[in-house]
């Protein structure tokens, strides 16, 4: 499990609009990196619009946000025209970052178990060491609370 303070899990991944991002190359800026279930569902939607909401004021506070998900480039590329989307979404459809970052586990609904992305943010330094992290996030007012913590570094 990753901790406060270690390194963070370098990646590259195909992102929506093409093209690929890379952790590392982003340095050194902070990355706000948020891992959420699915393209399209009510929850990711409403962060992923909180997030865009905030994205002139990650940017002047010296952040990029990306977010992450298992869904494929092309549902990522509807769901960013559906919503008019700012942010980039990777694609890590093989779970290997997922699996990385330990946002792959095991979730309950409805008393069924399932394998499912727990939504989680890394608050990642310019350095590449993780800041801050939140796990089982709940989507009001997190991203003011992210922006709060990049604004702190």
């Amino acid at each position: 499990m990753l901790e406060t303070g270690a390194p963070a899990p370098d990646f590259t991944l195909p992102r929506d609009g093409g093209g690929e991002i890379t952790l590392s190359a982003l340095r050194p800026k902070a990355v706000v990196l948020y891992f959420y279930p699915r393209d399209d569902t009510s929850g990711c939607t409403k962060e992923a619009i909180a997030f865009t909401g905030l994205a002139a004021e990650f940017e002047a506070a010296g952040a990029t946000i990306i977010g992450v998900s298992k869904d494929s480039v092309a549902k990522h590329d509807k769901f960013v025209a559906k919503h008019d989307l700012g942010i980039p979404l990777v694609s890590d459809e093989n779970g290997d970052v997922c699996e990385r970052y330990g946002t792959w586990v095991e979730k309950s609904m409805y008393g069924k178990k399932y394998m499912g992305i727990e939504r989680a943010t890394f608050l990642i330094k310019g350095d590449g060491t993780i800041a801050e992290i939140w796990r089982k996030v709940k989507v009001p007012g997190h991203a003011d609370a992210v922006l709060e913590a990049v604004r702190a570094l």
